[in-house]
């Protein structure tokens, strides 16, 4: 009896354990990535191509997710200009022909006039996973770390495009004068030099009013390959080898520069009525070479978070600062930039 009890207990307990763990083998096999669980414990992953390709997409898909949610203020003062080469020439911006009346032979205009180029630069984000993260299952805490760099790459372009308007009093444009100045050179009527400005200076927090509706904006934003995702993961790399990490990346080819200083109105004297009317009459009144008058309608009026409160009373109050009617209201579009 004693050998029967024995052989029920052995096909009682030890069989279906048997049974158990042989179905956690195939369960774990079959599972490329997720979490490996058999009877509440927890088996490592295996850094195998399978598991490596379904985590890369996981990855991959985080950050598109994140660089969806960049914010794309830039595009509203930039003009995005694809480039094939290191460093492209913009020598037209020296002239904007004009049409005349054809009275004898074409009057053949010479657009190289300036010698204004944007050089790109390289530009990356490297994230390190530890293979021990991998090989545990401990990737949820990547997921959002994914996303957000997806989201820090995409708001690389907003970053360096308000970084150069801030600085525009001390860059130069075409002309090589800075592009916010009080003395850019202009050919009057009679073709005699005269000094025009796009700025009344001042010494505290930046505004401007821009025109945004021409075909190239007051600024460019210049791309050669914008941000992809790149993978470093093969467990045979030496950087696995040596550190157990994987890398994961993203890079681009871009800068960015001026266009037109005409277009733009860069002020720091305090954001009220009397220097508002002072910037949209001078973008109004902007001529070309030779008097010719540019028709430029400013539309964009971009101030930063210290400015916010004086801007929207000036484009949305229907009275003034003395109970008058508010002349200015409705009279250009706020953007509040978070960078500025």
């Amino acid at each position: 009896m004693s050998k029967f009890y024995k052989w029920v207990n052995f096909h009682k307990w030890v069989l279906p354990i048997g049974l158990i763990v042989c179905l956690g083998v195939l369960a774990y096999a079959t599972a490329p990535a997720s979490s490996h669980e058999v009877g509440g414990l927890t088996l490592a992953m295996l850094v195998n191509g399978a598991n490596l390709d379904s985590l890369r997409a996981g990855f991959k898909t985080s950050f598109q997710k994140g660089l969806g949610q960049a914010p794309s203020l830039y595009q509203r003062v930039c003009t995005v200009v694809p480039s094939s080469t290191k460093e492209q020439k913009y020598g037209w911006l020296g002239k904007i022909p004009r049409v005349r009346e054809w009275i004898g032979p074409r009057v053949i205009h010479s657009l190289e006039q300036h010698d204004y180029a944007i050089k790109e630069k390289p530009l990356e984000l490297t994230v390190g996973v530890d293979r021990d993260d991998i090989e545990t299952d401990n990737l949820g805490i990547y997921t959002p770390l994914f996303e957000m760099m997806g989201q820090s790459t995409g708001s690389e372009w907003e970053s360096m495009v308000w970084a150069m308007v801030k600085a525009a009093w001390t860059l130069k444009c075409y002309d090589a004068q800075y592009y916010f100045d009080t003395d850019h050179p202009v050919l009057d009527a009679a073709g005699v030099p005269q000094s025009v400005a796009n700025t009344d200076n001042g010494s505290g927090e930046p505004w401007f009013l821009l025109c945004t509706k021409m075909p190239l904006k007051p600024f460019i934003l210049q791309k050669r390959k914008d941000f992809q995702f790149v993978a470093k993961d093969d467990p045979r790399d030496d950087r696995v080898f040596m550190n157990k990490e994987f890398l994961y990346g993203a890079d681009a080819r871009g800068n960015v520069g001026f266009g037109f200083w005409q277009m733009a109105w860069g002020s720091k004297q305090a954001l009220d009525a009397t220097h508002y009317k002072t910037a949209r009459a001078a973008l109004t009144g902007q001529k070309g070479d030779y008097g010719l008058p540019l028709g430029l309608q400013p539309d964009l009026l971009v101030v930063g978070a210290t400015n916010e409160s004086a801007g929207r009373k000036l484009l949305n109050s229907e009275s003034g600062a003395g109970g008058e009617t508010n002349e200015w209201k409705g009279t250009a579009e706020l953007l509040v930039c978070p960078w500025l």
